[in-house]
C-alpha cells in the first residue's frame, strides 16, 4: 500500500495562492492514482483534482477547475496541489489519498480501504 504525507497548508488572503505536496511512499507504479480531497466543517468531503502518476492523466472537480493545478514529480514520488484566485470556499482541510480509481473517461473515487493522510489545513479569509 501505498503511504501519504501532506504539507504546506496555512493561512492567505482571497486571490491568494498555496502549494500543498502530497509525499507518498511504499510500491508506486504508473497505475498508481493519488489525488486531493477537503472537507469544510459541517460538509462531506469532497474530491478536488488527482493524477495519474504514470501519465499526464488528471482529474478535477468543476469548483477548481481552472484554478488548481495538480502535478507530480515521479523523483520524489510526490503530488503537488498549485492553488492559485483561492476563494473563501476553498477553506478546508485537505486530504492527499492514493489508491484511487482513475479511469480515461473522466471518473475518479477512492478504492475501498484507500490510505488518507492526516490532512493539511487551508484558511482562506477576506
Amino acid at each position: 500500500q501505498v503511504q501519504v504525507a501532506e504539507s504546506g497548508g496555512g493561512s492567505v488572503e482571497t486571490g491568494g495562492s498555496l502549494r500543498l505536496s502530497c509525499a507518498a511512499s511504499g510500491y508506486i507504479d504508473s497505475d498508481t492514482c493519488l489525488g486531493w480531497f477537503r472537507q469544510a466543517p459541517g460538509k462531506e468531503r469532497e474530491g478536488v483534482a488527482a493524477i495519474w502518476f504514470g501519465g499526464s492523466m488528471t482529474y478535477y472537480s468543476d469548483s477548481v477547475k481552472g484554478r488548481f493545478t495538480i502535478s507530480r514529480d515521479t523523483a520524489k514520488n510526490t503530488v503537488y496541489l498549485q492553488m492559485n484566485s483561492l476563494k473563501l470556499e476553498d477553506t478546508a482541510m485537505y486530504y492527499c489519498t492514493s489508491g484511487l480509481y482513475c479511469s480515461f473517461d473522466g471518473i475518479w473515487y477512492p478504492r475501498p480501504g484507500s490510505n488518507w493522510g492526516q490532512g493539511t489545513q487551508v484558511t482562506v479569509s477576506s
